[in-house]
């Protein structure tokens, strides 16, 4: 079982798995939305779904905290667009096609 937080002090989620990081999502802040910046999965971690749980959990803490999102890390993009995702309304309408996502 993952743990996930939300390191404010060095603006980063973090996932940790069987004690250890496992990795992070890099953000900026500021009153009304987060920019996501650089997601990582550290050595030994990849394919074990740690990101997608680390990003989903990021972005989930961004709409309980009613901030916009801009994915400028090309990972959470992606998981804003999956087309199974919940997560596309957190991007401000007007900039989803400068992220390549859909209007709707």
């Amino acid at each position: 079982m993952a743990d996930v937080r939300n390191n404010s002090t060095d603006q980063r989620y973090e996932i940790v798995a069987d004690g250890q990081l496992a990795g992070f999502v890099d953000y900026r802040l500021d009153s009304e939305a987060i920019t996501f910046i650089h997601a990582e999965t550290l050595p030994g971690h990849e394919g074990k779904g740690v990101a997608r749980q680390l990003v989903e959990f990021a972005l989930a803490d961004a709409r309980a905290q009613q901030l916009s999102v801009l994915p400028r890390c090309p990972y959470v993009r992606k998981v804003v667009a999956d087309k199974t995702s919940e997560y596309l309304d957190l991007v401000p309408r007007d900039a989803r096609a400068a992220f390549g996502l859909p209007l709707d």
